[in-house]
């Protein structure tokens, strides 16, 4: 039953053909998707309807009807009506913004749900994961905090980890949804997340080594970055990813194309990435098809999702710019993944 609802490729192998499944793994910052209501302990102030952005439950409505379309078209490209089995997000201000994102009509039309532990982000912006149920199957869901390591930091609380275990085909994975530390903060920040993040990785492998693991999310670094390359250790050429790396499809779309996921200054940034374990690699002259393997990456881009006049032509349209509601999607570009697995 299952297989009826996703795109089926028949590939020629030694003369013989096979049919093999796809499935989408995407991730999305949805810019600052807040209620209108006040979250106590947070600073969500600026998106109530009294705020600097005077966040009204018209300007939320259009937003969740615009999240709503990107999430839904992401993974079409390949898997028409379908989509992705499993979206990381980060930028959610709670539960109850989660809750009325699924349930506009083009998500709760394929019944998505989501995971969501509340974080203790000052602003109150949080990592989610949302996943179709007949694709992704929840097991254990676990938020591993960002741990400062300077005393004078420990007052400045960010978003953590968010670490869902479940199947996808059978096959047992992990998504790791992350939205480091800024721009505004040193690089340092960013190397500590990805210590921490590598830490939580190797952990689920050494005690599951057959667990698939994907780690997503807004890393406010390029690939190209020692918290990325360095640090956890994410590779551009999967020949070269050793068994305690990963390997990054992203680097080369950056360095060798100049393709990004948000645009600063008029040059183009690939925070928004989606790196894997060695154990979701086909190698060189490799065509083992048994689990699930990684096909191709892509950065999701339509016309709707860019700016086309203005100061910011050709950049993200953002929902607001310089302080002007624009009714747009967010100032990031969302990013997929597609993997394989044969039929049996």
């Amino acid at each position: 039953m299952l297989l009826t609802c996703m795109m089926l490729l028949s590939l020629t192998a030694s003369a013989q053909d096979k049919k093999f499944s796809v499935y989408g793994v995407g991730f999305y910052n949805l810019e600052n998707l807040f209620d209108t209501c006040h979250d106590a302990g947070k600073n969500d102030y600026e998106y109530l309807p009294a705020g600097a952005n005077k966040w009204d439950a018209m300007k939320y409505t259009r937003k969740l009807k615009n999240m709503s379309r990107v999430l839904s078209e992401l993974g079409t490209d390949v898997l028409p009506g379908v989509g992705c089995a499993v979206i990381g997000v980060s930028e959610v201000e709670n539960g109850n913004a989660l809750s009325d994102l699924v349930a506009q009509p083009d998500l709760a039309a394929r019944g998505m749900k989501f995971v969501h532990v509340e974080g203790a982000d000052q602003r109150g912006v949080d990592c989610a994961m949302l996943y179709n149920p007949s694709l992704f199957t929840v097991e254990d869901v676990t938020l591993y905090p960002y741990v400062y390591e300077l005393q004078e930091d420990s007052a400045r609380a960010t978003r953590g980890f968010l670490t869902t275990k479940g199947r996808i085909a059978g096959d047992p994975v992990a998504v790791i949804v992350c939205h480091w530390p800024s721009r505004f903060s040193g690089s340092y920040y960013r190397e500590l997340a990805a210590k921490q993040v590598r830490a939580v990785k190797d952990k689920i492998l050494s005690e599951e080594p057959e667990r698939r693991i994907f780690i997503m999310g807004d890393m406010n670094d390029d690939p190209t970055n020692k918290s990325m390359y360095e640090i956890l250790g994410a590779k551009p050429e999967i020949d070269e990813v050793k068994p305690d790396e990963m390997y990054n499809p992203w680097y080369n779309i950056l360095a060798k194309q100049g393709k990004g996921t948000l645009m600063y200054n008029g040059a183009w940034n690939l925070f928004d990435q989606i790196v894997m374990t060695p154990n979701v690699l086909n190698k060189k002259g490799e065509r083992d098809y048994s689990s699930l393997k990684f096909w191709k990456n892509q950065i999701f881009r339509r016309d709707y999702l860019i700016q086309n006049e203005g100061k910011y032509k050709g950049s993200p349209k953002r929902t607001f710019s310089g302080g002007v509601w624009m009714d747009g999607y967010s100032d990031h570009l969302p990013v997929v993944i597609y993997l394989v697995k044969e039929q049996k």
